[in-house]
């Protein structure tokens, strides 16, 4: 089918989007000390608010009143730090902890929306962050980034900077390294597709994306391969007092072999997204639910493991990035059970069955190849019809304007 219907549909303009550019840190050993007091101030003020709205709304629910919001909550931490017992909290940064409560009404409309579940109270053990949204510099060739109440901290910029910096985010992962999130704005300049292909994919565990045109991605299973080796540290770390040196020592490779994972894991998905975004002008995929999927305890590891959900999101803002177009199928719609070439379904196929017979043109049909190949077929169908009525839709509008209004005379 020609490529025309997607050109006149889809006009490539410029976007202005945010951009995260992360980079490794390295603070001395005052500095660590000083960001451990911006960590524990930024957890308690989330904390402490989190607290304060959830006691808010039960006690004031049956007069049906609206609740705590930003504004109300930033003036309750201005009197907060004028307290005797929370004084210490002046020793942080204060717009640190006002984006602190920014992230809280952010999960609250995410949680009222529908777009996320109820937010949770931080710990000490996950994650930890602080959002700098002004007063700091970036200086490239001294390789330094200057944060307030903080001071200068070696920073190690392995790639270009673009846009505007319009914050910087502080964080320490559980295996004790530290990372800085340069939140840009960038105007992209989306460039015209250099390839003229179109494919549908399909994700599986067998092999991690199967293409309509016949390729196979295996799927790396990262965590396999490590499972054996965590297991064994696991073991060696449930045998340790707590509280003790070797302990802690332990813990640490714990994590950062699970760090490692995550690492590998990312660099995979991220080079797969970018290679099937740059060789194809269309990208067609079916949409998963894998919330409801992992509930599957005999498939939740391996599906974990593989990363859909993530490659799929990827794929959807990389497409808009470098002017591709992505879509998205129904995930009901049958691509493994329907034969592509005849359209017989298979209602009896199992997900045991790797290759079945089609009873309409008995040709021997490979499972995952032709899932992707109606992926394909279905995708490019949904999206000539909507450029189709598109093009009705401007072509109406002409002909009403052009049309000679009738004179009363």
């Amino acid at each position: 089918m020609p490529l025309d219907f997607l050109q006149d549909s889809r006009i490539i303009i410029d976007v202005i989007v945010n951009k995260a550019f992360k980079f490794r840190i390295y603070p001395n050993q005052e500095q660590e000390q000083e960001l451990a007091k911006q960590f524990g101030s930024a957890r308690f003020v989330y904390n402490h608010f989190l607290r304060q709205r959830i006691d808010f709304y039960a006690q004031h629910k049956s007069e049906k009143k609206q609740g705590l919001n930003f504004f109300d909550t930033s003036k309750m931490l201005t009197e907060l730090k004028k307290q005797p017992e929370f004084e210490w909290l002046q020793e942080s940064n204060a717009q640190s902890l006002q984006s602190a409560l920014r992230h809280l009404d952010v999960a609250y409309n995410n949680f009222f929306n529908k777009r996320g579940e109820f937010p949770k109270f931080k710990s000490k053990r996950s994650k930890q962050a602080f959002t700098v949204p002004q007063s700091f510099v970036l200086d490239v060739e001294r390789k330094r980034l200057r944060i307030p109440k903080i001071g200068e901290i070696k920073i190690v910029p392995h790639r270009p900077v673009e846009g505007t910096i319009k914050s910087v985010t502080i964080s320490k992962t559980s295996s004790g390294r530290y990372f800085a999130s340069l939140l840009c704005e960038v105007e992209l300049h989306p460039p015209k597709p250099a390839s003229q292909s179109e494919i549908g994919i399909d994700l599986g565990l067998k092999s991690f994306i199967v293409t309509s045109g016949g390729e196979r991605i295996e799927s790396p299973k990262f965590f396999r391969k490590s499972e054996s080796k965590l297991a064994r540290l696991q073991r060696r770390l449930s045998r340790k007092q707590k509280g003790s040196n070797r302990r802690t020592k332990v813990r640490l490779k714990v994590a950062r072999l699970h760090e490692k994972i995550a690492n590998q894991r990312a660099d995979f998905l991220h080079k797969t997204s970018r290679r099937l975004v740059d060789e194809n002008q269309a990208i067609y995929a079916e949409r998963l639910s894998v919330k409801n999927m992992v509930q599957n305890h005999c498939l939740a590891k391996a599906i974990s493991d593989s990363g859909w959900g993530e490659e799929l999101r990827q794929l959807e803002y990389k497409s808009t990035w470098y002017g591709s177009h992505f879509g998205q199928i129904d995930r009901f719609f049958p691509s493994s059970k329907r034969h592509a070439d005849c359209g017989w379904i298979n209602e009896n196929l199992t997900l045991a069955d790797r290759e079945w017979t089609c009873q309409g043109c008995g040709e021997i049909v490979d499972r995952d190849l032709n899932a992707a190949q109606n992926i394909l077929i279905f995708g490019k169908g949904r999206m000539a019809g909507t450029a189709k009525t598109k093009r009705a839709g401007r072509h109406r509008v002409r002909n009403r304007v052009a049309e000679p209004r009738s004179c009363p005379l």
